[in-house]
């Protein structure tokens, strides 16, 4: 029997390898189809097969890692082909959660949302407000697991990091009861935060004052700290907790919110709490898989659970850093090596009993071979305490084990392709949706440009709207320009129908590559699971959220043992 490290470093190990084998396909761009004649760079005996597959077949032949044995085949693939569809989705961490209720009937969504299709049945309609139908899927979610990581670690305390908006923030304080303060650092969503808070807060009131008026006015005892600050990913995990203490915090928040209630909230002395069945009903607590006194647990409190009217959140001396309260760290699609940061802080802190960790954005992520890349924002100035730690390290890797493996190393493009939708293009091509042209025209689009320009290469031309409406001498009218060349550049239309002609070549391709997409993810987290083995600590990678829905659902989950 191998142990879970063992199974891990040898997974890596596999991984490592296979990607190398094909980083042609994963650091390849489709806008090159054309000028690196990318297609010729397949093995003659793929291109013959895969030349002539329809959109609905390449989705079931090659990236639906679901379809089984049942695959009908046009024709006899070769061997190397089947062992690179197999191994690829066999190496990769499995996508779907076995506890996901599946979707509503004709629908991409979870079944939450089979009533209304913008508004998750789960959630309290209170914390729907200004709230997308993806993030409602991932906030009750996520602050339910991170609810229960916190009462395994015997912790109220939730530390929310790149809390934008403060949906998840919101959610977690008022929803389930916990004492959290969110750090952002956008101060445009932070001063959003918090004047949602306040919102929140008035139409709870209303709520609990229309369904009984005996009910004393609530106070924002629960109402969460918003902190408006950078996470400085070379600093310590000492000025990460200064950070959280002295940085600049919202002023107008939700003690004053606005609305005729504004004065009440603002009456001295503390009133008791509203009765908790009003407050549930108010909050739409029908979830079933919420927290409920049926399931053994208690029900959630809009007052945290170490924190009384005689107790409130106690603020911390920076300098007594001994004497900070224990807390879970969280983030919520954490950018780049925000992720990366914010398990070291886990791994050094000794206040950080356990941690939710979902990432996106691993073309953001710093390697050694690319420790700047494109899109990181540096703080131009330094931490509050005038100093900064040196370099903890890159985002990738971050395991010594993976670190030492021959062919570890992850391009740009790699990570870039990670963060794709393999389902959502799944989708696509099953519905012979008109997007998938977008891909040829690009790549038709960038022989013109070099044609004209040969030093403008690979030249960010952003989205066109409704691209796939267009002709394509009117997609390069409006592409031309944004270059700077001129719109009305003559485009030889043999040329132009010629290249028309390879658009499924084109989709085969893309396809190619993206099969490639979660097994470089899994790389990336399995690194860090890996990282934390390294620190004494152990891990669960969880799929957490609808992968139709929420294409980056993994969430990496870790707690300390006390002793």
């Amino acid at each position: 029997m191998f142990s879970a490290a063992e199974q891990q470093r040898d997974l890596s190990r596999r991984l490592t390898s296979f990607l190398s084998q094909y980083s042609h396909l994963s650091d390849s761009f489709i806008i090159e189809f054309f000028t690196e004649d990318l297609w010729h760079t397949l093995p003659e005996s793929w291109q013959l097969v895969l030349q002539d597959l329809t959109y609905p077949q390449i989705a079931d032949l090659l990236l639906d890692a679901t379809h089984g044995d049942g695959r009908r085949y046009p024709s006899v693939w070769p061997l190397s082909l089947l062992a690179f569809r197999a191994t690829a989705h066999a190496l990769a961490f499995p996508r779907e959660s076995k506890q996901d209720g599946g979707r509503a009937a004709g629908s991409v969504k979870p079944e939450e949302f089979l009533e209304n299709q913008s508004q998750s049945s789960l959630l309290g309609h209170i914390f729907r407000k200004h709230v997308k139908p993806k993030k409602q899927h991932e906030i009750r979610k996520l602050g339910t697991l991170v609810k229960e990581l916190c009462e395994r670690t015997d912790c109220s305390r939730v530390v929310d990091v790149g809390s934008g908006q403060g949906h998840l923030t919101r959610f977690m304080s008022f929803g389930l009861g916990l004492s959290v303060t969110a750090i952002e650092a956008d101060h445009t969503l932070v001063s959003t935060a918090s004047k949602f808070d306040g919102q929140l807060l008035w139409a709870l009131e209303k709520e609990i004052q229309k369904k009984n008026p005996s009910i004393p006015v609530l106070v924002a005892q629960s109402s969460p700290r918003h902190v408006a600050g950078w996470v400085n990913p070379k600093a310590s995990w000492e000025d990460f907790i200064k950070q959280l203490n002295s940085a600049e915090c919202v002023k107008d928040g939700p003690r004053t919110p606005s609305g005729p209630s504004k004065k009440r909230l603002r009456g001295s002395g503390h009133p008791r709490p509203p009765h908790q069945d009003q407050v549930s009903a108010c909050l739409g607590r029908s979830d079933p898989d919420s927290l409920s006194a049926d399931s053994g647990t208690s029900s959630p409190s809009l007052l945290s659970k170490n924190q009384s009217e005689e107790d409130p959140q106690p603020s911390v001396n920076v300098t007594d850093l001994g004497g900070y309260p224990d807390f879970v760290l969280t983030g919520l699609h954490a950018c780049g090596d925000l992720s990366a940061t914010l398990l070291r802080h886990f791994v050094n802190c000794p206040h950080v009993r356990g941690i939710t960790s979902v990432a996106c954005c691993y073309m953001k992520i710093t390697t050694k071979e690319n420790p700047a890349p494109p899109g990181v924002v540096e703080r131009p100035t330094l931490l509050a305490s005038g100093r900064e730690s040196p370099p903890s390290g890159f985002g990738y890797p971050m395991s010594s084990w993976v670190r030492g493996l021959p062919g570890h190393q992850l391009s740009y493009k790699a990570r870039e392709g990670a963060c794709h939708a393999v389902e959502d293009y799944v989708r696509r091509l099953r519905e012979g949706s008109e997007l998938l042209k977008t891909h040829c025209y690009r790549a038709m689009l960038e022989t013109f440009i070099r044609d004209t320009r040969p030093d403008l290469r690979r030249a960010g031309i952003q989205t066109i709207k409704k691209a796939h409406f267009l002709r394509f001498t009117e997609y390069a009218r409006l592409g031309l320009a944004r270059v700077g060349l001129p719109p009305g550049l003559p485009l030889d239309p043999d040329r132009v129908e010629a290249m028309l002609q390879q658009q499924g070549r084109v989709v085969v391709y893309f396809s190619l590559s993206l099969l490639l997409a979660p097994v470089v993810e899994t790389l990336v987290l399995l690194d860090r699971m890996i990282y934390l083995q390294e620190n004494g600590v152990d891990s669960q990678l969880v799929p957490l959220f609808n992968p139709n829905f929420s294409p980056r659902n993994f969430v990496l989950v870790a707690l300390k043992s006390r002793g």
